[in-house]
């Protein structure tokens, strides 16, 4: 496992903000060249600490208005019903996160649509599994923070 020394945070701080800078660009920015700057980053995928790269799109941009924080109580716990409910949330589009919680339900969702028309769509299927048994939803207003970076130890 590779040892997260200062140069290895800040070049996981750099690139979590923008994963397009370049070699020679994040070079620069930690104060190496670029060839040991490749192998650190390197050594990390192998690590799984990057586990890969990606675009952030503008949700509201594609039409994706609606942002929903749904609360999912199963009707058994039993392994196969858990295991059936799971690869099911995998399986819808519109479902960004999914977590197993602690409390009154058993899953936290949260899913994005285009207008309530479309929500309804998409709460009507996932009432139609068989395993759950209660839905309650809560609807975003606004993001107040709303980025992904992880906090580098």
């Amino acid at each position: 496992m590779t040892k997260l020394d200062k140069t290895n945070r800040h070049l996981l701080e750099l690139i979590q903000k923008d994963a397009r800078l370049s070699t020679h660009e994040l070079a620069d920015l930690v104060g190496l060249s670029a060839s040991p700057v490749a192998r650190r980053l390197r050594q990390l995928e192998d690590d799984g600490l990057i586990e890969g790269y990606r675009a952030h799109l503008n949700q509201r941009k594609l039409g994706l208005h609606i942002t929903t924080f749904v609360h999912v109580r199963l009707k058994d716990h039993q392994e196969a019903s858990v295991l059936a409910f799971e690869q099911s949330v995998r399986e819808m589009s519109a479902v960004l996160n999914c977590h197993t919680v602690s409390g009154a339900y058993d899953y936290l969702l949260q899913v994005v649509s285009q207008d309530l028309v479309d929500y309804e769509q998409w709460v009507r299927s996932l009432q139609r599994l068989p395993l759950v048994s209660h839905i309650d939803s809560s609807f975003a207003i606004r993001g107040v923070k709303t980025n992904d970076f992880l906090p580098i130890p």
